[in-house]
């Protein structure tokens, strides 16, 4: 659905909309229609519940071991590369520092904070090509544990009900939150379990001055340490497969270390390393 639609089935729902509970208080406008912002509210909660509860909403760290595999034009490439990824926050996702080790030397390092994105090797450190991170920051922003944490936390708010749709031969409840800036995230959730299948937005092409979809899709979920975890994570761009995460490996709150998120403590080993 384009934003527009989204929009204006939105202020239809919020004309009809009335008061709700939430994990998440909103400060949104009274609501009185409970098939419609309320249902939305409901299943969000649902699904926080789904998730692990304060557990997932309250992670301090991180790990997840993998592979990566990449496709153009939704076709496999073939490249596939293992990574290591930690993640780190003393808050709620703004304060979310993020390192990412691939190859099996774990020689490239790509290291993201609240507004820089490096890749350190022997050589030294050097920025992320802006198409890179611009894409790592819009992708974070529209992030579901961003929206959970921050949007329906804004005065203005709207939680819209969208009906069921199917994503991966499952049933799916479909919940678009608007911001008050008009931004937009659907969120697809599994009508039985209320875990997220996928996640939905698009943002303005500047080059072509029309609309690109960045979709991110679920599967393979486990338990870790009272957490539920999608082992799988499939990403589209328009329709197009673009890469395929599969982990390994998960841990959460394992008391990482600042310094492993320390970018010149990161250089310096890494020149140590290829001195050798």
């Amino acid at each position: 659905m384009r934003l527009k639609t989204r929009f204006a089935t939105a202020l239809l729902a919020a004309t009809l909309a009335g008061p709700c509970a939430s994990i998440v208080k909103a400060q949104a406008a009274p609501a009185t229609d409970a098939s419609g912002e309320q249902k939305a509210r409901d299943l969000l909660d649902k699904m926080v519940i789904a998730l692990g509860g304060d557990g997932w909403l309250n992670r301090r760290d991180w790990l997840l071991e993998g592979q990566v595999g990449y496709f153009f034009r939704g076709a496999p490439t073939g490249a596939v590369t293992v990574f290591w990824d930690f993640h780190r926050q003393t808050g709620g996702p703004e304060t979310e520092v993020e390192r990412i080790e691939y190859t099996k030397k774990r020689d490239i390092v790509q290291m993201f904070t609240a507004n820089s994105a490096d890749e350190v090797t022997f050589r030294g450190k050097v920025a992320l090509p802006e198409d890179v991170s611009e894409d790592y920051f819009r992708r974070r922003k529209h992030s579901i544990e961003v929206v959970l944490h921050d949007w329906l936390k804004l005065p203005g708010t709207m939680v819209v009900f969208e009906g069921t749709t199917m994503v991966q031969r499952r049933v799916a409840d479909k919940v678009t939150v608007i911001s008050p800036t008009n931004d937009a995230i659907t969120i697809e959730l599994d009508a039985n379990s209320h875990l997220p299948l996928a996640r939905t937005f698009q943002y303005r092409n500047e080059k072509y001055k029309d609309f690109d979809i960045d979709r991110e899709e679920y599967d393979g979920y486990h338990g870790v340490q009272g957490i539920q975890t999608a082992y799988t994570i499939t990403r589209f761009r328009n329709g197009d497969m673009v890469n395929q995460k599969f982990y390994t490996d998960v841990k959460y709150n394992q008391n990482l270390s600042p310094d492993l998120f320390d970018i010149q403590a990161t250089i310096a080993a890494k020149q140590k390393v290829g001195k050798k």
